[in-house]
């Protein structure tokens, strides 16, 4: 199989590509990938392995049509990740999430229907789905994004839908939960919290740190990303959850604790505008459809996404991450 990860010098996308490529998803050891990054300033070629046999490297942009038509001839696959993905960005500048996520991704699409891809995978965010009070959001829950970040998310899920429904493109949608773990650009909150305090710096809490979020780990999303690939049926939507909750200011805690703090280090600032209360995913229907089960319990994920950042100041500290 070959396949084209749009994205793929990011975090997420980079991470599947090394997992993909070390054999951790099965397969022949024949698989082959092709990385087409814009390298903004969340993506690195130092993210992947570089000298791979079976990786290629493009730098180039999703909205560039002629592009993707030269290179999507040969993939069997693609998995789209490119995405502009910070919400704080998007507050103040939402024109390039339009562009890329819902722009980008009407331009993959089309490419991909053009050439006869034969599969694609979409992969979003549980934002696009707004807030909930209590209990989880089913994939069959109205999109209600509160950002111009979720709303370029849910655009871009909407012209997937259209180009599946309309034209028969073989695609599916993911839309996953918070994800943590290792390469991750200090601008999330995470590698954010995690690099002050081994800096020695104050972290900064939104609000009164009540907000919930469920927190993936990077490696069960791929895994569940492939699952969807190789096993998804077309058309249909998958939440991709862990189950794992938290409140920013419980999150925050562990980290304090974890990195060798004190609550002396929190400082609480002015709430994000339109800030979402609770995110929370039923992921009933990959579970069962197509055997997912989060691996990595929230305790040693973080941990060990700590002990990262510990050992790769160079990652972060040298403009390397941003």
């Amino acid at each position: 199989m070959r396949i084209l990860v749009t994205g793929g010098a990011g975090f997420i996308g980079s991470h599947y590509v090394r997992s993909l490529l070390a054999g951790e998803y099965g397969g022949d050891g024949t698989e082959s990938v092709t990385v087409l990054d814009k390298l903004t300033y969340a993506g690195s070629r130092a993210n992947l392995p570089a000298s791979h046999e079976r990786l290629a490297f493009v730098h180039g942009d999703v909205c560039d049509l002629p592009l993707l038509l030269d290179l999507l001839p040969g993939h069997d696959a693609v998995v789209h990740f490119a995405a502009e993905s910070h919400v704080d960005r998007s507050l103040d500048s939402a024109d390039a999430f339009v562009r890329t996520n819902v722009l980008g991704t009407q331009t993959v699409l089309e490419a991909a229907l053009r050439t006869g891809v034969e599969r694609l995978v979409h992969v979003s965010t549980d934002e696009v789905y707004g807030t909930i009070d209590e209990g989880s959001w089913t994939e069959d829950f109205p999109l209600l994004p509160n950002s111009p970040y979720a709303a370029s998310k849910a655009g871009s899920d909407l012209m997937a839908r259209s180009y599946w429904r309309t034209h028969g493109l073989d695609l599916s949608i993911t839309r996953c939960s918070n994800n943590y773990g290792p390469y991750q650009h200090p601008e999330k909150l995470i590698p954010r919290f995690v690099t002050n305090l081994l800096e020695g710096l104050p972290v900064p809490l939104y609000g009164d740190g009540r907000n919930v979020r469920e927190w993936l780990h990077v490696d069960d999303h791929c895994r569940a990303l492939h699952l969807v690939l190789t096993r998804g049926r077309a058309g249909e939507t998958y939440n991709i959850g862990s189950g794992d909750e938290l409140t920013n200011l419980a999150l925050t805690e562990r980290l304090l604790d974890l990195c060798g703090a004190d609550r002396s280090m929190i400082r609480h600032v002015e709430d994000r505008k339109g800030h979402d209360l609770r995110y929370s995913l039923s992921d009933a229907k990959i579970r069962e459809e197509l055997g997912y089960t989060p691996l990595t319990s929230f305790d040693d994920g973080l941990r060990r996404t700590v002990d990262w950042y510990r050992d790769h100041p160079d990652r972060w500290k040298s403009g390397e991450e941003g």
